[in-house]
């Protein structure tokens, strides 16, 4: 492994691990599984979706999927609906309270980063600034492995 593959691997991790554990001191909602959080995110991304589909998505095996779809759906962040084409096919996708739940992750994500990113010199602000676009194209890279 290269040495910015290592770095880039560790400043990620350090860097998800800060956000959760920044916000979970003041919204039980962060105390959800991130497996959960991203699967609520993939679904408002792209309703509705079959167990199947999200699990092809997220790169989850399917009884995962089911076991947290199922969790979700009891804490009503998730809706089971039926598929107009197959009446024994469920479509899943997020409930009013979920996209919420949403919205109030989003927002104070962005509001612990914007933070932190105030207490960085110009500079490493810049930086930070510039390496979004080749982070965003690193993404659809790893997303798209071929």
């Amino acid at each position: 492994m290269s040495d910015e593959a290592r770095t880039l691997t560790d400043v990620v991790t350090r860097l998800r691990r800060a956000l959760r554990t920044s916000i979970r001191s003041d919204w039980p909602w962060e105390s959800l599984p991130m497996a959960q959080v991203e699967l609520l995110q993939t679904l408002a991304e792209r309703p509705p979706m079959k167990v199947g589909e999200l699990a092809a998505e997220l790169r989850l095996a399917p009884n995962t999927v089911s076991g947290l779809i199922s969790q979700l759906i009891e804490s009503g962040l998730v809706i089971r609906g039926g598929d107009p084409k197959d009446r024994r096919v469920a479509r899943l996708s997020v409930s009013s309270r979920g996209h919420e739940q949403l919205a109030v992750w989003q927002k104070e994500h962005e509001k612990r980063i914007g933070s932190a990113l105030s207490k960085l010199e110009p500079s490493e602000r810049d930086d930070v600034v510039r390496a979004l676009k080749a982070l965003d194209h690193l993404v659809d890279h790893l997303a798209d492995p071929s």
